[in-house]
């Protein structure tokens, strides 16, 4: 499980995580900047994911990112969230400078022309449009996001929270936001693959060592109240069956908690041999499907039953059986065997996903951003030790009724 690695700073406050992997030809090159939607304002959401957009359109050296990168045979991309916007790239380790060339011109002097601006604009709203507004089900987090949160900038995707928003956006919008969070005190650069630390270092120096410190954008983030009562709102839209959506208040990622939050959904919802999917799937007539997660978030977040019925079915009709499959559960709590189930099923899902160089540079990049690199082992090993009993006491502490919101898709009849 162990990964090794070293971790320096630079002067400038941009930390830099090295893991170190003669068995690839390949390097993989991970650029994590601490800002996501929550980052954001109403009425200015979405800036966050349209500056990943913008993030490959020219900087002052650069003129088209990706011609440049495929020139010596690398490949990229880019994910926004609401904690974090990440780019990475992989490519021949013998062509690793190329990288570093580009990521750290992109950070220093992007260009952000008006034309840029405009075109980027054009792509998310037309992105807006296709997964959002015109896809079945498309909308589902804006209204459950919208449900489920009162104040936290949680409240709206990643996305946006509207078009108007992106419409908005001024030439001085976008450039702020640049330059409060795109420096190298606000990121975290992990490379790996055929690369040695020293190597790392002397680069590292050399490309970022002269971009200076950022002033970073110190929006407070805005606390959710406590939640008193069960929220629901009941959607019409043309989709070919309703579809049930049940979000419960939890604790963020740092916090006491979130393991057994992840460890219920995994026990009553991760795959074919989960308690729902074998009684409402298997044995029930409502669910065409169902399944349970958490969101994974920093602040606290959402532990979320999702699921679609078989046609005709009602969703609040689907959601009295899910809540005696639920209830059952509260009611028993887990034995010690399915849990150790469950632990292994994890713990073969993270031995899976290290094989790949890009999962082990990203988790040394998301770990280092709750604090430290380490807490991915940390993690594991606390999870390792919960016990049933822990499980059913956070089960009755997190699955309640004032803490949920509840969201019907219902078909509409034209």
């Amino acid at each position: 499980m162990m990964l090794p690695y070293q971790r320096f700073f630079l002067e400038n406050g941009l930390e830099v995580i090295v893991h170190e992997d003669s068995s690839s030809k390949m390097a993989v090159f991970n650029l994590l900047y601490k800002v996501g939607s929550k980052n954001e304002v109403p009425g200015k959401t979405g800036l966050a994911h349209f500056f990943e957009h913008l993030m490959f359109g020219s900087s002052k050296n650069v003129l088209v990112f990706d011609r440049e990168l495929e020139r010596v045979g690398g490949s990229c991309n880019a994910f926004t969230s609401p904690d974090i916007t990440n780019y990475y790239m992989s490519l021949p380790a013998a062509n690793l400078e190329t990288a570093f060339w580009l990521e750290s011109d992109r950070m220093l002097q992007l260009t952000l022309s008006e034309k840029t601006i405009e075109t980027q604009r054009k792509v998310v709203l037309e992105e807006y449009k296709q997964r959002y507004l015109n896809q079945p089900y498309g909308d589902v987090w804006h209204h459950l996001r919208d449900l489920a949160y009162t104040t936290h900038p949680y409240k709206w995707p990643t996305i946006g929270e509207k078009p108007a928003d992106i419409e908005g956006y001024t030439k001085d919008d976008v450039w702020d936001f640049y330059q409060k969070n795109y420096g190298p005190n606000n990121a975290i650069l992990v490379v790996g693959g055929a690369v040695t630390t020293e190597q790392v270092k002397a680069l590292t120096e050399k490309w970022f060592g002269p971009i200076p410190p950022i002033k970073i954008n110190s929006i407070p983030i805005l606390k959710e109240p406590t939640q008193e009562n069960k929220r629901q709102k009941e959607v019409f839209y043309p989709v070919p069956t309703a579809a049930l959506f049940k979000a419960y208040k939890m604790p963020g990622k740092k916090k006491q908690g979130y393991l057994q939050a992840d460890l219920i959904s995994d026990l009553l919802g991760f795959g074919k041999s989960s308690i729902l999917e074998q009684r409402l799937v298997k044995s029930g007539k409502l669910f065409a499907s169902i399944g349970a997660y958490v969101l994974g978030s920093i602040e606290p977040g959402l532990l979320v039953f999702s699921g679609k019925m078989e046609s005709g079915i009602n969703a609040k009709e689907a959601e009295e059986a899910l809540d005696e499959v639920v209830g059952d559960f509260l009611a028993t709590g887990v034995s010690d065997r399915e849990l150790e189930k469950v632990k292994n099923q994890g713990e073969a899902m993270k031995t899976y996903e290290s094989i790949q160089l890009l999962n082990r540079v990203m988790n040394l990049a998301f770990y280092a951003n709750l604090g430290h690199p380490d807490l991915y082992w940390k993690e594991y090993e606390t999870k390792s030790q919960i016990t049933a009993e822990e499980v059913k006491t956070w089960s009755e502490q997190l699955i309640r009724e004032d803490q949920a919101s509840v969201l019907y898709y219902q078909p509409k009849h034209s």
